[in-house]
């Protein structure tokens, strides 16, 4: 039987290329393991950070985390390697803007030919946290208060900011979440307890996107919960975060030894549960597919369970919770990404 050709698509044109090429290269090894060295070859394509598509030794080697033998190659953008129209499914791993926020997922679409994860719709919704928060609502799901805010906005005249500052006061008030509502992997967010504060993160938000996002801080457990499935999603069991910074910044997720992660979370069987069917709803709000992870608030005081996002193509890499949530639920890599690549086919046809 010959074997399913897997395009492996890594890279990308965002803050997380490094996260995506660590988070390829483990599944890369997975894909050559047990049973699945037998069902697949693994394609790699890269694509650089100037937007250029690679494939063959230049790919390799970056999957391989060493130094390529020519940085950033010339070319064209969109200008596929020959060995794309070969591929039988895609497998993007690509993090953040222009990978998992449906524009990549609609140029496979147009290739017509099957890639794992959500489709334009789930990964567009899911990766703007202003649309996203619109469908959880829409749904009925329970969310913690927020305001959505545009770029001109905070960059306007010296009459409207303070007006706009004086808002987000009486609505959130203190300590609050500022939020670019389009980048992953925590960039970009800081956390305001004065208006000092709410002023700087406004600023910061507003340099890395123009719709941006407030939310009420709370004194809550933050427990995650891996997707899996298409139609008839299953849940994983819960893990939980523990770290002494602020909050879940971008050194502390993927620097080993910055956060303890708890699997399974040390959690009220009720609560198990609950985390677990939200999470389900969450998914199917956003119609999502494939995979996902869902981030969720609970708060012990009044034992409230509180959707926070979706991440449609969440991390692979060592440190990931992703795929250790489904090692913990009886589902070890390999196997992880042979049922995603199942689903994937699955969801073409």
């Amino acid at each position: 039987m010959s074997k399913l050709r897997v395009g492996l698509l890594f890279g990308g044109c965002s803050g997380e290329h490094e996260v995506s090429i660590r988070s390829a290269s483990a599944i890369a090894q997975a894909l050559q393991m047990e049973e699945n060295s037998h069902k697949y070859e693994v394609i790699p394509v890269y694509i650089q950070e100037n937007g250029i598509w690679k494939a063959g030794e230049l790919a390799d080697q970056v999957l391989k985390q060493q130094t390529p033998s020519a940085l950033q190659a010339s070319g064209e953008r969109w200008d596929l390697p020959a060995v794309a129209s070969t591929i039988d499914v895609w497998f993007p791993i690509l993090h953040g803007p222009n990978g998992e926020d449906g524009t990549v997922q609609g140029l496979l679409k147009l290739m017509q030919v099957p890639f794992v994860g959500s489709g334009v719709l789930g990964s567009a919704v899911g990766m703007d946290k202003l649309a996203m928060k619109t469908a959880f609502a829409q749904a009925g799901l329970p969310q913690v208060k927020y305001k959505g805010i545009q770029r001109d906005k905070v960059w306007s005249s010296p009459c409207v900011f303070p007006k706009l500052c004086d808002e987000i006061e009486e609505e959130i008030d203190y300590p609050c979440f500022v939020k670019p509502a389009n980048l992953g992997s925590s960039v970009g967010i800081s956390k305001a307890k004065t208006r000092s504060e709410l002023e700087t993160a406004l600023d910061e938000a507003a340099n890395y996107d123009r719709r941006i996002i407030v939310e009420q801080g709370i004194v809550a457990r933050e427990v995650e919960c891996a997707i899996l499935g298409n139609e008839y999603p299953q849940a994983s069991v819960i893990g939980e975060i523990s770290y002494t910074t602020d909050f879940y910044d971008y050194e502390t997720k993927y620097t080993e030894g910055k956060a303890e992660l708890y699997i399974p979370a040390p959690l009220p069987d009720k609560i198990f549960k609950a985390v677990q069917e939200l999470a389900k709803q969450a998914f199917t709000a956003v119609d999502a597919a494939g995979l996902a992870r869902v981030d969720v608030f609970y708060e012990e005081s009044t034992g409230q369970v509180y959707v926070n996002e979706i991440n449609t193509l969440p991390g692979f890499t060592v440190t990931s919770m992703y795929p250790r949530l489904w090692e913990a639920t009886g589902i070890p890599f390999p196997q992880l990404v042979d049922r995603l690549i199942q689903l994937g086919l699955h969801h073409h046809q």
